[in-house]
């Protein structure tokens, strides 16, 4: 599937994304894309979640998530609302759901749609073996980023070109 086939929804993490992150640039790249959630603010996980349900249902192409952060939880949460809407997603950095407060109830079962889960071997918000447990439920592909950190601007991932490869895989085998 090319990016332009689909309708691309950037699901930030708690505070959002700033200007150099990744997702941003993206964002700015890719015709389909546009955020969904709070990308400005902390918001409940109920808001978030249904934010992301309801873009999901609004638009006319298939849709493909790419999701960062407290944003992976919430694809996991909203996974059995989006009724077959959603063709894949690539999953960065989730956050340890037992310190992520409101999320510690994360579902585990397999997601309806491929996913990919990126994850670094020193993220200070998600220890490796419990990001290779979140794959491993959910039926993501895992990939071992190293020793990347957050995967955000913090960590130096601005323009993030490995990512991109990865996202380019993944639209590949949808």
């Amino acid at each position: 599937m090319k990016s332009s086939d689909a309708q691309i929804l950037m699901v930030p993490g708690l505070s959002g994304p700033d200007e150099s992150h990744w997702q941003s640039r993206w964002q700015s790249r890719l015709r389909t894309a546009r955020w969904v959630g709070t990308a400005d603010g902390p918001a409940g996980r109920e808001s978030r979640v249904e934010a992301l349900v309801a873009a999901a249902e609004a638009g006319d192409k298939p849709v493909v998530l790419i999701a960062h952060g407290l944003g992976v939880l919430d694809v996991a949460f909203a996974a059995p609302h989006l009724n077959g809407r959603v063709a894949g997603a690539l999953l960065v950095a989730p956050p340890d759901p037992a310190a992520a407060p409101g999320y510690e109830d994360v579902p585990r079962d397999p997601l309806p749609f491929p996913s990919l889960l990126v994850a670094s071997a020193n993220d200070p918000g998600c220890p490796p073996t419990v990001a290779d447990e979140l794959a491993a439920a959910w039926g993501s592909q895992f990939v071992d980023a190293g020793e990347s950190g957050g995967l955000d601007s913090a960590s130096g991932h601005g323009p993030w070109p490995e990512g991109l490869t990865r996202f380019a895989t993944l639209m590949a085998r949808l």
